[in-house]
């Protein structure tokens, strides 16, 4: 019985290229200027960039959306009402030395059912973050 996993590829500059490009125009359909962080399973940034028109803070938010994703293999849409009082991660944000960020925009990435790394968007309402971030990674599917 054969009982190793068969190796993923890892997410690459290429693949995060990608995903920034991706988010980028979806964002720039909508008219939104943004940041995108794109970080491999390790949290180390593989890729970043921020619309010179975003608001500064954006790139700071995307970055910390992504870990947020990555860390709990989650978007981070999904986790908003996990951190209000009574949710099951309510004092998880002040527990860390790494600042998580529960605001929708982050997103993890998955190839072949394992987590490979994950994208953050900053810079537009939640639920447009949430859109451009979604849209990368189906694009990179």
């Amino acid at each position: 019985m054969n009982t190793t996993a068969a190796a993923v590829a890892p997410l690459t500059t290429p693949d995060a290229e990608a995903l920034i490009d991706a988010a980028r125009t979806a964002a720039e359909a909508s008219g939104v200027a943004v940041a995108v962080t794109v970080l491999d399973a390790g949290g180390q940034l593989l890729a970043f960039r921020r619309d010179d028109r975003a608001v500064l803070i954006a790139g700071e938010t995307s970055t910390r959306k992504a870990y947020t994703a990555l860390q709990l293999d989650a978007p981070t849409a999904d986790l908003v009402d996990a951190v209000r009082p009574g949710g099951l991660f309510h004092t998880l944000p002040t527990a860390l030395d790494r600042p998580l960020l529960f605001i929708a925009g982050g997103f993890p990435v998955h190839r072949d059912g394992r987590l490979i790394g994950a994208i953050g968007v900053g810079g537009g309402a939640p639920d447009q973050d949430h859109g451009f971030a979604t849209a990368a990674v189906k694009a990179l599917a």
